[in-house]
């Protein structure tokens, strides 16, 4: 079963142990912070600005521990310079609140 949010649309699904997560990033940000989901996207704020994907790579950095995984656990299927973004975060220990509780 797939998580969904408030308006039935999913911005995360499982793949094994690995979970998928379609961003909606906002480089230049004034702070780094998880937003909330936006459709099937999920908002991600970072301070760093966009200049080839330097700022991609500054929110795998801030999510890393955010998850509980290292940084290498963290793939950027598409989007690295590009504002919508989906990452693959394999076996995450811990989940941000905005992802309901566990499974």
């Amino acid at each position: 079963m797939q998580p969904r949010n408030i308006t039935g649309e999913s911005f995360f699904c499982w793949d094994g142990d690995v979970l998928v997560v379609n961003i909606l990033g906002k480089p230049s940000a004034r702070r780094d912070a998880i937003g909330t989901p936006y459709g099937n996207q999920l908002r991600v704020s970072v301070k760093a600005a966009p200049e080839n994907g330097k700022a991609t790579d500054y929110m795998v950095k801030f999510l890393a521990p955010l998850f509980g995984v290292r940084v290498a656990d963290i793939e950027v299927v598409f989007g690295r310079e590009n504002v919508n973004k989906q990452l693959r975060i394999r076996s995450p220990q811990q989940l941000p609140p905005v992802f309901g509780p566990p499974p």
